[in-house]
């Protein structure tokens, strides 16, 4: 059996962040994921500005390594849609400039394949002596025990024993559901499926990621991201319990717009199909939750923590990874992994975010209302704060400290 301070189960944005934030603290720990890497994880493959933000902070090195890396587009934003197609350009830093070709040397966003970002964070992984990782390994036993947890997998093949579990691996982890107790609820989950194409026309120059909020679609969105090699992902997200009242056939639904919307018609008609059409589940942060218990901590999909307004789940991640390996190394400095010791875990997740997803939720909720979120779109065109706003959720997430400010709503008012 091996013995570990620290076990991360899930090899994704978010256990690797953890590993690799503990690696730079000097703490030993295990990865351990199901998958052999590199292996395919159905997403929108968009990486906003936050995760080379998260990169960054974690280590400087990794982030320059990320920018180098030749599997992504570069990306400087993200177009928003309305149902009245009013057209919103949001750059991934308050202070882009299409017109301005100096900041267009140093994008802060990318997409790339989930098969290609995670396996580079996976070889980020490989790099440190202080972390293990052991791949195709489904672990399906925890045991809290009380010097920590007994945790095992491939039928007691592989067994760990950890003082601290960090646990990462994804929207449908057991673990969340049987020992966190969080389970899914419709109205706090997007159904999303995703196809690969080649050769659809119409990108932005800047490679911006498109969210079209098509009103059949409400309160979700049809989107196109750019890929390199002239792929593009597209896909439609709409939220659970709206799919099942409706009782909406995504599938269907995403083929009817490519074949008849007025304007994707004419933007996919030398377009091909080369994947197959998944589809995938997206775990809200809309609701504050607990995250954490004696001797655990929850970080990414498995922790809910998916932004309701525009689904990007990467960031969120990696930022709640690297809080989570902050966290555990406290907690192995004062040798207490109580619940109440690790309750500070869930108090910074939320500082962090909680302003930023709280904000996402609102308008989750505002484009229930089409003629409502049409008038959003028109006023932020012309309303510069609006824009830095909207601009702050995929950047720097420092929401928390603008909103705090009674002049920032005196600006967002009346500067048009």
């Amino acid at each position: 059996m091996l013995e570990t301070k620290v076990c991360i189960i899930g090899a994704g944005p978010g256990g690797a962040a953890a590993a690799l934030q503990l690696a730079q603290l000097g703490v030993e720990c295990i990865v351990v994921d199901k998958a052999v890497f590199p292996r395919d994880k159905v997403c929108g493959d968009g990486l906003s500005g936050k995760v080379l933000t998260a990169l960054n902070r974690i280590d400087p090195a990794i982030a320059t390594r990320l920018k180098e890396a030749t599997f992504k587009v570069n990306s400087w934003g993200v177009t928003f849609v309305s149902p009245g197609r009013h057209s919103l350009d949001v750059g991934y830093r308050p202070d882009y400039n299409s017109k301005n070709e100096g900041h267009k040397e140093t994008p802060i966003g990318y997409v790339a394949k989930r098969m290609d970002f995670d396996n580079f964070l996976v070889d980020e992984i490989k790099r440190r002596k202080e972390i293990s990782l052991y791949e195709n390994v489904n672990v399906d036993k925890y045991e809290l025990q009380e010097d920590g947890y007994f945790v095992s997998g491939n039928n007691g093949t592989f067994q760990v024993k950890a003082k601290l579990l960090i646990i990462a691996n994804g929207a449908h982890s057991s673990f969340t559901k049987e020992v966190a107790g969080i389970t899914m609820e419709p109205d706090h989950y997007i159904a999303g499926i995703r196809a690969y194409y080649k050769n659809v026309s119409g990108n932005n120059a800047d490679n911006f990621i498109e969210l079209h909020f098509l009103k059949n679609l409400l309160p979700g969105y049809f989107w196109v991201f750019p890929l390199p090699n002239g792929e593009a992902n597209v896909g439609v997200g709409v939220l659970s319990e709206t799919v099942r009242k409706k009782k909406i056939n995504l599938k269907k639904e995403m083929l009817d717009i490519i074949a008849n919307d007025p304007v994707f018609k004419e933007r996919f008609k030398d377009a091909e199909l080369i994947s197959n059409i998944e589809g995938y589940g997206l775990p809200l942060g809309s609701k504050v939750r607990v995250l954490h218990g004696d001797r655990y901590m929850l970080v990414g999909d498995a922790a809910y923590l998916i932004d309701p307004f525009t689904g990007e789940g990467i960031g969120n991640a990696l930022y709640s990874g690297r809080i989570a390996g902050l966290q555990a190394h406290e907690a192995l400095q004062a040798n207490d992994f109580s619940a109440a010791k690790l309750a500070k875990y869930d108090a910074e997740v939320y500082r962090v975010m909680g302003p930023e997803l709280k904000l996402s939720h609102r308008l989750q909720k505002l484009i229930r209302y089409p003629w409502l979120f049409n008038t959003l779109m028109k006023v932020s065109s012309r309303n510069k704060q609006l824009q830095e706003l909207l601009s702050c959720m995929f950047y720097e997430v420092d929401l928390r400290k603008r909103l705090t400010k009674p002049s920032f709503y005196f600006k967002l008012l009346f500067n048009r």
